[in-house]
């Protein structure tokens, strides 16, 4: 399984769920055809996320491949309680962070893709808006620091910031992910970017 480089999405990943369900149907019956094609919808969405966990191609990678392996190996026990690609993300989740907690590695992610309810901070507006001096001055620097910062978050913190500011997935679906409700989903991700704004302020205070 050849990956691509990570790709952030907005869409929920499961547009025709009844040709879903036909197509899990048949790879619970052992038609690898029909999971080959679960693989490639949902390939490039698992291995980004797991990317932005991990901050490495080739771990990236390999994860993602072990975790289409293992939900392969596990379809018998998928009730269709929830979406497939959910139940795989949490597979993809799970197998990462018992990875991370066994190597520590850094975590990148892109400015862009993070929201910090920018509108109520100028200075972050101008530092992350596209074509200002300033934030081609520095915006390497202000990189090096976003994944420092993000690397001193708890695993689920940095998750749902993973899940939810760069893979767009909705509260309710990282609920179903991470198996919590929606009010752990919005604590966590409310309290992930209050820090993670702390620590960069002073970075970004005007000098």
């Amino acid at each position: 399984m050849i990956m691509s480089e990570p790709v952030a999405r907005n869409d929920s990943g499961a547009s025709a769920p009844a040709e879903e369900e036909v197509l899990v149907k048949r790879a619970r019956a052992g038609d690898l055809e029909a999971y080959d094609e679960l693989v490639q919808r949902y390939q490039e969405r698992i291995y980004a996320t797991v990317y932005h966990m991990t901050s490495n191609h080739e771990d990236a990678n390999d994860l993602a491949q072990e975790s289409f392996i293992k939900a392969f190996q596990a379809l018998k026990s998928f009730k269709g309680g929830s979406s497939f690609y959910t139940w795989l993300y949490r597979i993809a989740v799970n197998k990462t962070i018992n990875f991370l907690k066994q190597r520590k590695n850094r975590i990148h992610m892109s400015l862009n893709d993070l929201d910090f309810n920018a509108e109520h901070d100028p200075d972050l507006v101008a530092f992350v808006s596209d074509k200002t001096p300033r934030r081609e001055a520095g915006l390497s620097e202000l990189q090096e620091k976003l994944n420092a910062a993000l690397m001193k978050l708890s695993e689920p913190h940095r998750l749902v910031v993973v899940l939810h500011d760069v893979q767009g997935l909705s509260h309710e679906e990282i609920a179903k992910v991470m198996d919590c409700n929606i009010g752990t989903v919005r604590s966590r991700l409310f309290y992930a970017r209050q820090q993670l704004q702390a620590w960069l302020s002073d970075y970004l205070k005007p000098t």
